[in-house]
């Protein structure tokens, strides 16, 4: 077994995996924070892994786990504002700016569902394992207009050692969660609230915002992921 984790460039599960002594790899157009393992254009390996055509994911197998952490910013509630014109920052847009943000928004909406749409069916297709994890804001594009549905949704991460709260959802295709339970206790972690979050370490509020606490990401893997025999001594 060898775990992908998409859309990562943190190489916070990724780390937590190769801990278990699971071989793991990080795949992101970006590498900002030294970890991405394949640098590459993930929309570009979808749309030609859906076409037939030579991808990232013919080096995949259904032995392996993928872990794809897709884009959310055009699937949330602030997008929902952005279309009705009610965003705070549209408070002084005429209505020919909010008709022409709202083309570009539902453009780059439209690309990204077909984008996510096509990477669930080339797993679907081949028999590949992976685990898709986005907000789950209300109201959130996903949950109202997808036809696949969450099998988890995570309301609290802090209560599984995460910096926040935020509620999220996951969408596990070709194989259900695991229910295994992780007795160790959990370390305090400080709460990063949204309003009070400053940029730190040449990291905006918005990036500080998505990551995940290793603590979070090592229960994860082992609550819902693997058993203990999927493990092997590094």
């Amino acid at each position: 077994m060898r775990a992908h984790c998409l859309f990562e460039q943190s190489g916070t599960f990724k780390n937590e995996f190769k801990k278990l002594g699971i071989e793991a790899y990080d795949y992101d157009i970006l590498n900002d924070y030294g970890e991405t393992d394949y640098q590459t254009d993930l929309f570009a390996e979808i749309r030609g892994g859906y076409e037939g055509k030579p991808s990232i994911f013919d080096n995949f197998t259904p032995d392996d786990l993928i872990m794809a952490f897709f884009p959310c910013t055009r699937f949330e509630t602030k997008i929902m504002l952005m279309f009705r014109g009610e965003s705070y920052q549209q408070k002084k847009w005429d209505d020919i700016q909010k008709l022409e943000k709202g083309i570009e928004l539902h453009k780059e909406l439209h690309r990204n569902y077909v984008l996510i749409s096509e990477l669930a069916i080339i797993c679907l297709r081949k028999g590949l394992r992976m685990v898709i994890e986005n907000p789950a804001s209300n109201p959130h594009y996903l949950t109202l207009y997808w036809s696949l549905k969450p099998s988890i949704v995570d309301k609290n991460r802090r209560e599984n050692g995460d910096y926040m709260k935020k509620p999220t959802q996951f969408w596990f295709i070709n194989f259900l969660p695991k229910q295994n339970l992780v007795f160790e206790p959990i370390d305090y972690v400080p709460q990063r609230i949204c309003d009070k979050m400053k940029s730190e370490d040449g990291k905006n509020k918005t990036v500080l915002r998505s990551e995940i606490h290793p603590q979070y990401a090592s229960r994860f893997i082992r609550q819902y992921l693997i058993d203990s025999q999927e493990r092997r001594e590094e």
